[in-house]
């Protein structure tokens, strides 16, 4: 690249849970720049998830993390052109791409639920994922298994 690489803006903590990765996902399910829609959406998500949760002890925003946690892929597959074959290449992620794209997972088959509104379709699919079931979850062990499956290609590494 010919520019220096642009540095990172801090993400200010959400007002509820004072809280810098509730914002960021936040951030990433909004839509046309709603962010207090966004806000609502996850707040009611999470006072669900509180309704319907099993395990006491835990608070809802710590199922919500706990669910992240469940879903966050630890090893990715990329192409990588090699004499005329694309080979599918398994690599490490890196931390903040583990989670963004755990936050993009879980937000997408969210969305995919049936349920009546975006904070209960949420609400499910956390609750889901913080059991180790649901969409998001299995959209991680479907990409372990492809790199499982994948990793002869790996002295490919680039």
């Amino acid at each position: 690249m010919r520019k220096r690489q642009a540095k990172k803006r801090p993400l200010l903590p959400d007002p509820k849970f004072n809280d810098q990765l509730v914002t960021r996902f936040v951030n990433m399910m909004m839509w046309d720049g709603k962010k207090s829609v966004s806000f609502k959406v996850f707040y009611d998500a999470i006072a669900i998830v509180e309704e319907k949760k099993q395990d006491e002890e835990k608070t809802g925003l710590e199922v919500w993390k706990e669910a992240l946690s469940n879903v966050m892929p630890h090893v990715e597959v990329r192409s990588r052109r090699v004499g005329g074959a694309t080979f599918q290449i398994p690599m490490q992620i890196r931390p903040d791409r583990k989670v963004s794209t755990a936050m993009k997972w879980l937000i997408s088959y969210s969305r995919k639920r049936n349920e009546k509104s975006m904070a209960q379709r949420l609400a499910a699919e956390v609750i889901a994922a913080s059991k180790e079931e649901g969409a998001a979850v299995k959209k991680r062990t479907d990409t372990h298994k492809m790199a499982e499956a994948n990793k002869a290609f790996s002295h490919f590494r680039f």
